[in-house]
């Protein structure tokens, strides 16, 4: 006859054989698993071989969780100290890289005891950039090591040969075992640490395949407490997925202190590093780097370089006045319109936002009688710079109507303001930065919002417009 046992926890198990709680109590649980998208990082109950999260096929894994759920403290922590926000602390030490672009994107130098993430399309220049980088760290003194998941030691030689940088006293190693290497920098207690790539590391405790979100997860934690312990600046490289972001769980991110993207068109020989996320300097400032033969070469002047193409002024161009982070930048927005032979027309845009241009195609039309109804329109910012600034709608609209018209706008001229849904043209911040970098190069015009602050800039005009009507009535005759 089988016999009721009572259960601490309120459960109740039949049994001719009693046991003792604690062996009752692990027979009876069952091993708990989630199923984990290797893509996104969303957790489902059961697999399917589509994620409803991020719409990724067969990226569904089950794994074991890091952690069965909370568990009391048995013993009390230590008290930690409080301070107030009058404290007085020194700012951090910086070490300077020596390549003023890098040092710019930083916010200055190399912060010791940093976490950074480096992300970038694949063959864009990522491990190129960090190993010149750590060669120059390493020739002002500083102790750098860098260690490759994806490459033989042999093959990074041979790239530091190309690059002239055989004679830097930088450490090498080629490991993905994630313990070994925080033993190895344990003991070598470097100043900077480049780990090449995040996707590429293991740990042996953590039952799930490299690169997955867990070990991503695990790794990245590991690493960036090691950095804060021992005072060591860690550089982390991350692939990105097919949207351009990062791949892994967003939580990488939020973990280190800085975030850098690596951007740039393959066919363009230029290279963008902007920083998203800044702990220690200013968020979306950026580096501009030119591809050479001999690696990546730093562009002092960008809007020169920019707009170095620029020949007979054509219909469809318009120079925009931009910020990027602290600098003004010039670039060359190119606009085409063309009668369509498709039932739809198309919208290609490529380094702008495609839906604002939407909806100053939707102004244009609504605000001041322009249809773009039955016309392709392509877009493109030359030189592969993304601008996702909201005073670039000027500098975008006119172009478009100079397409549209045939019609080229003065090639002395500058533009930039935000248009809104109302058609007024509202004022862009830094103007007197702007007008500058348009004088130092040669433009005397500058085509701004009325009620813009400006200043007096020496060589330069400004012309100013309070909505699009006006603006397309003066500009093009239309409106």
């Amino acid at each position: 006859m089988a016999h009721l046992w009572g259960v601490d926890d309120g459960q109740i198990a039949h049994s001719t054989c009693p046991l003792p709680p604690d062996r009752r109590r692990k027979a009876m649980a069952k091993p708990t698993f989630q199923f984990t998208c290797q893509a996104c990082g969303a957790v489902h109950k059961k697999w399917a071989g589509r994620c409803d999260a991020c719409g990724g096929w067969n990226t569904i894994q089950e794994e074991a969780p890091l952690s069965q759920g909370p568990r009391a403290l048995g013993n009390k922590g230590r008290t930690i100290q409080l301070t107030d926000l009058a404290t007085q602390e020194p700012l951090p030490p910086r070490a300077s890289s020596g390549i003023a672009e890098l040092d710019r994107v930083l916010g200055g130098g190399l912060v010791p005891a940093s976490a950074l993430l480096v992300g970038g399309d694949p063959g864009i220049g990522k491990s190129t950039l960090l190993l010149q980088a750590t060669a120059s760290f390493a020739r002002q003194g500083m102790k750098a090591l860098y260690i490759s998941g994806e490459e033989a030691t042999a093959q990074v030689r041979m790239r530091a040969q190309r690059l002239g940088l055989a004679d830097a006293p930088v450490g090498l190693a080629a490991e993905t075992n994630l313990r070994d290497i925080l033993t190895t920098l344990d003991q070598e207690r470097p100043g900077l640490a480049v780990i090449d790539s995040i996707q590429t590391m293991w740990l042996d405790n953590v039952e799930s395949a490299p690169g997955s979100v867990a070990q991503v997860r695990a790794s990245a934690h590991e690493l960036v407490n090691f950095a804060k312990k021992r005072g060591v600046a860690v550089v982390i490289v991350g692939h990105v997925t097919k949207e351009g972001q990062i791949a892994g769980p967003r939580v990488v991110e939020h973990m280190v202190d800085t975030v850098l993207y690596f951007e740039g068109e393959r066919g363009h020989q230029f290279r963008i590093l902007r920083a998203v996320k800044n702990r220690f300097g200013p968020a979306d400032e950026i580096g501009v780097f030119e591809m050479t033969g001999q690696g990546l070469s730093q562009v002092t002047n960008p809007s020169a370089l920019f707009l170095s193409d620029r020949g007979n002024p054509v219909p469809g161009s318009a120079v925009f006045a931009g910020i990027e982070g602290t600098r003004p930048v010039l670039t060359e927005i190119q606009a085409l319109v063309a009668p369509t032979t498709l039932g739809t027309a198309r919208r290609t845009v490529v380094g702008l936002d495609s839906g604002r241009v939407s909806t100053i195609l939707a102004v244009l039309e609504a605000r001041c009688g322009i249809p773009f109804a039955g016309l392709d329109v392509f877009l493109n910012v030359a030189g592969g710079l993304r601008v996702s600034e909201p005073a670039s709608d000027l500098a975008v609209a006119a172009a478009l109507l100079s397409a549209r018209e045939d019609v080229a706008i003065p090639p002395e001229s500058v533009l930039f303001g935000e248009i809104s849904l109302s058609g007024a043209l509202r004022p862009a911040v830094q103007t007197e930065n702007r007008l500058k970098e348009a004088a130092k190069l040669g433009f005397t015009t500058a085509i701004a919002p009325a009620g813009s602050k400006l200043g007096q800039t020496e060589g330069i005009g400004v012309r100013a417009f309070s909505d699009l009507t006006a603006f397309v009535g003066e500009m093009f005759g239309a409106g």
